[in-house]
């Protein structure tokens, strides 16, 4: 138990027994203000009036103690949430009976203080019945209103560790599954460097031998490629511009490394330039493209990127089917594209092909998304 539940507890048990000692004379008044007890309390000696606030005060203190230990006690072994009719009767009889043995011990210690020349033995008046019955109601009241403060107290702190817990539990898992979403992201982007770099460096190689200018420029779009995947290789996305900046590159590598086999076409409105796309979206599905379809000088493949609507772009290609008997995929780059814009907990691209094309659908997204 930390310094601060201790003094939380102490600072409670105080404001109980307080609370009980005022309410004790505050309802015996209400329930009979006239009596002669109240029109004579202060004309009676001070050391009367002294010893009776003293036992009234002990007398409140046991009663708010015994009612704070019974409810500590039954929240251990019959807490209100596995059977609470069964709680109720069980604390409140608990409560009546030691009530009923509190107000025992108080009339007679009242009887001492007001009865000087009435002995112990002398058969109690109807005045005294009442006074104790009073007494008795009194306690009983006071008891269960600390009950009640009690029971709403600990079903309120429930209630608040409840919705703690389930409010821990919720960011745990949020973070877990975010930390999920993060390591299957790097994985995925760790398939995209060799997938990319082993494709072109015999390219590179032979063209320095053959064209040493050509080499040259195909070695600058390949570092500019290249740089473009160490800045955004962590990135979950980047804007529509920094992807066609790339791609411009990249076009160049595929066109010196197929030649007219291939035939390009961009069509991208300007006003989707700064929404959002994972990286290497639209080179994976270039690249895609490329390993199931046959390019030929006298039957080019063609592939073409243009916007549909403000949100959207297409990439679209003519099909020359590869033949493979027992491939059946849609290729690395297109899965790895649904896998990330999944992880994103965005919408996926949407696939459209018949005889002719084959046409990928990306959803391109916003910053507050």
């Amino acid at each position: 138990m930390t310094e601060n539940t201790f003094l939380s507890k102490r600072a409670k048990r105080i404001s109980f027994l307080f609370f009980a000692f005022l309410l004790f004379y505050l309802v015996s008044f209400l329930i009979d203000p006239y009596a002669n007890f109240w029109k004579n309390y202060f004309h009676r000696d001070f050391s009367d009036i002294f010893a009776e606030w003293v036992v009234s005060f002990l007398f409140c203190f046991l009663i708010a103690e015994g009612s704070i230990q019974i409810h500590i006690r039954l929240n251990k072994r019959f807490p209100w949430t596995s059977n609470p009719l069964k709680r109720l009767i069980l604390e409140s009889a608990l409560n009546i009976c030691v009530v009923t043995l509190l107000i025992l011990m108080e009339v007679v210690c009242v009887h001492l203080i007001y009865s000087k020349t009435l002995a112990l033995n002398e058969e109690l008046s109807s005045q005294n019945i009442r006074e104790m019955l009073q007494w008795f109601i009194v306690s009983l009241l006071i008891s269960f209103v600390i009950v009640s403060i009690n029971t709403g107290s600990y079903l309120i702190n429930n209630w608040k560790n409840t919705e703690l817990k389930v409010s821990e539990h919720k960011l745990k898992m949020a973070r877990l599954r975010q930390a999920s979403i993060e390591a299957e992201l790097n994985a995925l982007r760790l398939q995209l460097d060799p997938h990319f770099i082993f494709n072109n460096l015999s390219v590179l190689s032979e063209l320095i031998l053959e064209n040493p200018k050509l080499g040259y420029e195909y070695s600058e779009n390949f570092s500019k490629v290249y740089r473009f995947l160490l800045i955004n290789s962590k990135k979950n996305t980047i804007t529509l511009a920094d992807e066609l900046k790339f791609l411009k590159a990249y076009i160049f590598l595929i066109e010196n490394r197929i030649g007219a086999g291939v035939q390009f076409e961009i069509a991208v409105n300007e006003d989707a330039a700064n929404l959002l796309l994972p990286p290497l979206t639209l080179q994976l599905l270039i690249e895609n493209a490329l390993k199931h379809n046959i390019t030929s000088k006298s039957n080019p493949l063609k592939i073409k990127i243009y916007s549909v609507e403000s949100q959207t772009v297409v990439v679209e290609n003519t099909l020359h089917p590869v033949a493979r008997k027992s491939d059946h995929s849609m290729g690395i780059g297109l899965a790895n594209i649904i896998s990330r814009f999944t992880l994103l907990s965005k919408t996926p691209p949407q696939i459209v092909a018949d005889e002719n094309y084959f046409k990928v659908m990306i959803y391109l997204m916003h910053y507050d998304q």
